[in-house]
């Protein structure tokens, strides 16, 4: 089976990072800050840098400790369990193609800021699937990819840093104080963006050689060149600028262009800066996989999207996935730079907030897990950032319009995760599909002829042949719809086993039994699930419909079924596929060819035929016992 290679040095892991951090905020972001609290937005900026290297550190840790490609989703996984980590992986997913739509938006507005609504997601969609590509073509493509970029975006940074260190005029930054002191703190609200983007690096750490130990360097290096880079380029925008005007900029950096260069300039600076935003579209592109093939092998995900490429070494299922996705959330969420920034930024520090107290809470569950880099005060520095993280949500609902209506829907998108995360541990985890189906029993009795129709039972029941008088086993009966269908068939000489491993849904079929007067219908309740039940004779067929889905141990009752039949005595078993056209069954049970090899390996010959039914595929799968096992 094809693993992920380790194939990133460590200056290609520290240049992916710088520009997988640097995403659109100090592009567009030293002027929001500038509107909020003008020239002491530098106080802001150096605060928010000593917090973000500090963060880095909690990520160093973390990564040292594992160095795997679901980043965050691997640390809460390791602190919090289950349920947690699903819900910090999907607020993880969610932000990332919020900030893939916010990066185009920004891109593009600098590119074309005139209404061109068509050709901007034209572009938009180009950049996305060719980004795509290069992430399918491998690592190796993706990284000089990625490092391009990097080299553009830090490039285009310097080259407006150093002249306007030369044109800096004190005079544009007096008064330093022209708004109240809480302005600062806002300010550090709105400009946070700038330094989200380590999760995004650590999605690479499975793939980095020696990641353990080379990913926290990786990540406290790149965040102090950012926050350096950072500081000089407010000092010298608002040193040449006057914050009055360059808070009013759409697209600052083009204006520095202009300033520093003259109009050619400033036009070559536009392409540069959009480049430079779409590299962090890259970088996300690239790395977002990761965390959906992290998901996926942990049953948090469809185990489809967890297949690696033979070839590329790529979660290619994964990278199709997210092609999908992006496209579709760049076309519906083609609007404003800063209503995207806005629903952003509470949820990554959210996100985050959870990140660095999983760092707390392994410091005391797990003290002795080996460590090679570890944060000073590790067991209370990262309780006094999350502190610092609530307040700057606190101040931002108090001071902003709207902001509960922004924060209400940042919770409903990490909301529909919930229902998600059921069908998810429905599709996976047998106990809780026995416990739902359980619930839904009259619903199911309800709608019987809806998801098993006559025709369809006709069918079945004819694939088995003549059973009159004959021993049958119904494995999985449900609320009873086939058994009575099978008392028929059997006649009152014959015998029909109907067992189920359900408590509630086999009482209705009790019921039913009871009420037709069928002495010759055994319903069994079996609270032991992956068995056949040990009262259970020698039987002439068997049939089953919707069971494979949820046994954990298909081999096991298939050899349990092999062993109460005789040679040439017939099976049918009935599943479905491909729910709503979309959502698939079980992994093996998309695969006709490991269907007919499990069940040969069980000792029977079977066929394997498909047909479309009302919102799902039926399977067909039929045939007798070969041998015995």
């Amino acid at each position: 089976m094809a693993e992920l290679k380790k194939v990133l040095s460590f200056r290609a892991i520290l240049l992916i990072t710088i520009n997988s951090i640097m995403g659109t905020g100090i592009f567009f972001l030293p002027a929001v800050g500038a509107r909020y609290s003008g020239p002491a937005s530098i106080i802001s900026w150096f605060l928010l840098s000593l917090i973000a290297i500090y963060i880095s550190m909690c990520f160093a840790e973390l990564s040292s400790m594992f160095p795997k490609a679901g980043g965050v989703y691997e640390f809460c996984k390791q602190a919090y369990g289950r349920f947690p980590s699903f819900i910090f992986g999907w607020m993880t997913l969610i932000a990332g193609n919020i900030t893939i739509a916010m990066l185009v938006v920004g891109a593009i507005q600098y590119l074309l800021p005139f209404p061109l609504t068509y050709v901007k997601i034209g572009i938009c969609l180009f950049f996305i699937f060719v980004f795509n590509y290069m992430a399918f073509k491998g690592m190796q493509t993706s990284a000089f990819m990625l490092v391009t970029f990097a080299f553009i975006t830090t490039g285009t940074l310097i080259a407006l840093i150093i002249p306007g260190l030369f044109k800096i005029q004190l005079s544009n930054m007096t008064p330093f104080f022209v708004f109240p002191a809480s302005a600062v703190f806002v300010t550090i609200f709105f400009i946070a963006e700038t330094f989200f983007g380590w999760e995004t690096a650590t999605f690479l750490a499975e793939e980095t050689k020696d990641g353990a130990k080379v990913m926290p360097k990786a990540l406290i290096y790149g965040t102090i060149a950012i926050s350096v880079i950072c500081l000089l380029s407010v000092v010298t925008s608002l040193g040449v600028i006057p914050w009055q005007e360059f808070s009013k900029s759409t697209t600052p950096l083009t204006d520095l262009g202009r300033f520093h260069f003259g109009s050619t300039g400033g036009d070559i600076f536009t392409i540069l800066v959009y480049l430079s935003i779409i590299g962090s579209v890259a970088g996300w592109v690239v790395s977002a996989p990761r965390l959906i093939l992290a998901l996926a092998q942990d049953g948090l995900f469809l185990k489809q999207f967890a297949s690696i490429h033979e070839k590329y070494y790529t979660p290619h299922k994964a990278i199709i996935f997210q092609t999908i996705l992006t496209s579709v959330l760049v076309v519906i969420g083609f609007g404003s730079y800063e209503t995207l920034l806005h629903l952003l930024v509470p949820m990554a520090l959210i996100m985050y907030a959870g990140v660095l107290l999983s760092l707390v809470i392994l410091r005391f569950k797990k003290p002795d897990l080996t460590r090679y880099y570890k944060v000073p005060f590790g067991k209370v520095g990262p309780i006094l950032v999350v502190f610092f993280m609530l307040s700057l949500l606190v101040i931002w609902l108090i001071e902003s319009d709207g902001a509960f209506h922004t924060l209400k829907l940042g919770f409903s998108f990490i909301a529909v995760g919930l229902p998600l995360y059921l069908l998810i541990e429905m599709y996976y985890d047998p106990k809780v599909i026995i416990e739902v189906n359980d619930f839904f029993a009259s619903l199911a009795f309800l709608t019987e002829r809806i998801y098993l129709p006559y025709s369809v039972r006709r069918k079945i029941i004819a694939m088995l042949g003549d059973i009159k008088g004959k021993k049958v086993l119904e494995y999985g009966c449900s609320v009873g719809t086939l058994t009575l269908w099978l008392a028929e068939k059997v006649g009152p000489r014959g015998k029909v086993y109907a067992h189920s491993d359900l408590v509630y849904s086999p009482r209705i079929a009790k019921r039913r039994v009871e009420k037709k007067g069928y002495h010759h219908v055994h319903v069994i309740i079996d609270d032991m699930s992956d068995r056949v039940h040990p009262s259970i004779p020698h039987v002439d067929a068997a049939i089953s419909v919707g069971e494979l889905s949820y046994i954990q141990d298909v081999r096991r009752v298939l050899t349990e079924i092999n062993r109460r039949m005789k040679k040439n005595d017939k099976i049918v078993f009935l599943e479905y596929d491909k729910f709503f056209d979309i959502i698939p069954n079980r992994f093996w049970l998309g695969n006709d060819k490991k269907i007919i090899e499990v069940f040969n390996g069980c000792g029977f010959y079977v066929n394997v035929f498909r047909k479309q039914g009302f919102a799902w595929q039926y399977i067909y799968i039929f045939g007798k016992k070969e041998r015995n096992v």
